[in-house]
């Protein structure tokens, strides 16, 4: 008698990624909650919008080119640009200690996450099953959360204890040991082409998959508050009397570590867009106690809750995605989807900087702003629901 168990996702292929993930993903992270201070001593502190808002905008832009790219040459050739260019970064941070050289390195430094997930999100549907995308992709995201935790914590305990440079300096070590370990990957995309100039010319959909419009535009308004908490908690941490100003992303990591584990499976059997609704459920409730947030008990809740929804939303939203996607054009529907989280995340970083003003009084405008965008994510979510399950009646 044949078993009719599923082969197992978790290979050493899968595992090399996700440590890869984890190391590429705590390199850039653990710079966040020291950036605003190091800004602010520059003399610039208006522009602390601009840290994530420009990191994101140069992301968000490199996107079509990193799914062609990934497409044509490959998935690794992609991830390890991406890890060169976090590497390099990390050495230039202690020279560009002015103002406007400091914003165009975060321009340059975006290049990197606008190719390293792109291949690996690639790569990542390429060796799973199916019928478990969704639980690999919250396993992967998970190693990725770990590193969104760690990197912050650990971050501002090397400056404490070192220097900023030092933080820069473990920043690319970091991103380093991620290119290491992608040496020995195998390739998974099948037809190759040469790298050439070709592979660089863009066309409009290379910028816009039509296909996966509904998974990138609720990325798209759910990830205005993830631009707001990278923007705003640093200071937020500071009124409430946090020295270390990662322990807000620590606990956010840590329940969306706990919820990646199920929400995915969850997914795979029960629909994507149910557990979508559930996700943006939760990080409407996440913005409202954040912007209540008056002690740091209540604002580690807030930062609980809003690692749940992400937890939830970013593995469901990708293999819905990936489900909308065919094997030839799987890189440029991920970077559609990159696309509008970036520009989310990009714009909630500016429009959150903009109504904080570094007024402590504003902190609950933002959030409750951000708040109202889940809400739109929600609305358009549960329409298409309601309508799937009209049609599927009508059939």
């Amino acid at each position: 008698m044949q078993s009719t168990s599923s082969p197992s996702i978790f290979t050493t292929q899968f595992w090399l990624l996700g440590l890869s993930s984890f190391l590429f993903s705590s390199s850039f992270n653990m710079l966040i909650p020291e950036l605003p201070g190091y800004l602010t001593k520059m003399g610039g502190a208006e522009y602390k919008g601009a840290i994530i808002g420009l990191f994101t905008l140069t992301a968000g832009l490199s996107r079509p080119f990193s799914g062609r790219l990934t497409d044509r040459i490959g998935r690794v050739p992609v991830m390890a640009f991406g890890s060169i260019v976090c590497f390099a970064c990390g050495f230039l941070y202690p020279i560009f200690t002015t103002v406007m050289p400091f914003l165009l390195l975060r321009l340059v430094h975006g290049f990197s996450t606008g190719f390293k997930p792109t291949g690996t999100s690639a790569y990542v549907a390429d060796i799973v099953p199916a019928n478990r995308r969704g639980e690999a992709m919250g396993v992967h995201g998970m190693c990725m959360g770990v590193g969104s935790a760690f990197g912050p914590a650990v971050g501002s305990m090397i400056s404490e204890a070192f220097s900023l440079n030092a933080l820069f300096y473990t920043s690319s070590l970091f991103a380093f040991l991620s290119i290491a370990i992608l040496l020995n990957m195998k390739e998974t995309l099948v037809k190759k082409e040469r790298l050439s100039l070709k592979a660089f010319q863009i066309t409009r959909r290379d910028i816009f998959e039509p296909a996966v419009f509904s998974p990138a535009l609720v990325t798209f308004l759910c990830y205005f508050g993830y631009g707001a908490v990278a923007t705003v908690t640093p200071d937020f941490s500071g009124y409430l009397g946090l020295q270390n100003r990662g322990f807000y992303f620590m606990f956010f990591t840590i329940f969306s570590i706990l919820i990646r584990l199920f929400a995915g499976k969850i997914s795979d059997r029960h629909g994507r867009i149910p557990v979508t609704i559930a996700g943006c459920i939760v990080l409407i409730i996440a913005m409202i106690i954040t912007g209540y947030a008056d002690s740091v008990p209540m604002f580690f809740v807030g930062a609980a809750f809003f690692g749940m929804s992400m937890g939830i939303l970013s593995p469901v939203l990708s293999a819905w995605t990936v489900d909308l996607s065919r094997d030839d054009n799987r890189g440029r529907s991920i970077a559609t989807m990159f696309i509008s989280l970036e520009a989310g995340i990009g714009l909630g970083a500016f429009l959150s900087a903009e109504l904080f003003a570094n007024q402590r009084g504003n902190l609950p405008l933002v959030f409750f702003v951000m708040a109202g965008f889940a809400l739109a994510a929600l609305i358009y979510t549960v329409l298409i629901y309601q309508f799937k399950k009209r049609r599927a009646r009508v059939i």
